[in-house]
């Protein structure tokens, strides 16, 4: 195969993936010759961000990283914008190419035109920022809620739009219902998802607090988070089952006036239940030891 052979197949390729886009004829540099397909060099300048865009957490070192990387082999994967009015155009996705090129300096960026209204573009925005590695799961989780609420879609068409389990959608909405700082904690990575998804079956938010708390303390791995909120759970179980019965009223006040405490008696159904004998100071405990030696 020669090379304009070559040339012609890799250009219909490019028109395939670009089939959704205008032609555009952005002029850079006098000297510079214009780009007429779907990927043309734009001034930075024109570009405004994304109203859409999920993502908050910026890290200053990792868009460094990647302005050394833009800096040294240019840009890969150009970013995607929408043309808007006033010749200006909007960022739809790639905002750390975007950031990352504004810190180097340059003056134009690769960018691929795509023809989008305002469902799209945030569709768009919402699953590539998903699709990224880097995200904590606090950022996947809210734009994943975002996609739902924002497009009427179920779990289950999110689950095939983003080729991932339905389980796995839920899992990560399940993490909002955890208290405001538990949420930061992991987007903080004091705690991972895991730890999240053990603390979520704790209702109570200021039990949750208490367990976000004693993972960092003691440095709790998922596993014994896991235990942890299972032993609180079954503790809550047996609380929530003893009761006091006036069946026991007159065998209360019994071992009351015998032992010299007052007694406690608590059922816990089918005629069993739990004797409590409440003491105050060692020589209280050490008098019902007598006693109960009789």
């Amino acid at each position: 195969m020669n090379k304009s052979k070559k040339k012609s197949a890799l250009g219909r390729g490019l028109s395939v993936l670009l089939n959704n886009s205008d032609s555009y004829s952005v002029e850079t540099n006098p000297n510079e010759e214009k780009i007429k397909v779907g990927v043309v060099a734009i001034p930075i300048k024109q570009i405004t961000t994304n109203p859409y865009q999920p993502r908050s957490n910026f890290s200053d070192e990792k868009i460094g990283e990647l302005a050394e990387s833009i800096k040294n082999l240019g840009i890969v994967q150009p970013i995607t914008v929408r043309k808007v009015e006033n010749g200006e155009f909007q960022l739809i996705a790639g905002e750390r190419r975007l950031r990352a090129s504004k810190k180097i300096g340059l003056k134009t960026i690769p960018s691929f035109i795509k023809n989008s209204n305002d469902e799209e573009m945030l569709e768009i925005a919402l699953v590539e920022n998903i699709q990224r590695k880097d995200l904590d799961p606090i950022e996947i989780a809210l734009s994943v809620k975002r996609l739902i609420d924002e497009l009427s879609l179920t779990q289950e068409q999110l689950s095939k739009k983003l080729g991932k389990k339905r389980s796995t959608i839920s899992n990560y909405i399940r993490l909002l219902k955890l208290d405001p700082i538990i949420q930061t904690g992991i987007r903080d990575g004091f705690l991972s998802m895991g730890h999240g998804r053990s603390i979520i079956n704790i209702e109570d938010k200021n039990i949750q607090l208490k367990i976000y708390k004693d993972i960092i303390r003691r440095e709790l791995s998922v596993r014994k988070t896991e235990i942890l909120v299972r032993n609180i759970k079954e503790n809550k179980k047996i609380k929530k089952s003893l009761s006091k019965t006036d069946n026991f009223l007159l065998e209360e006040k019994y071992f009351s006036k015998i032992l010299g405490s007052k007694i406690q008696i608590l059922t816990l159904g089918n005629n069993k239940g739990i004797l409590k004998i409440p003491f105050n100071s060692k020589s209280e405990l050490l008098k019902l030891k007598t006693i109960f030696k009789k």
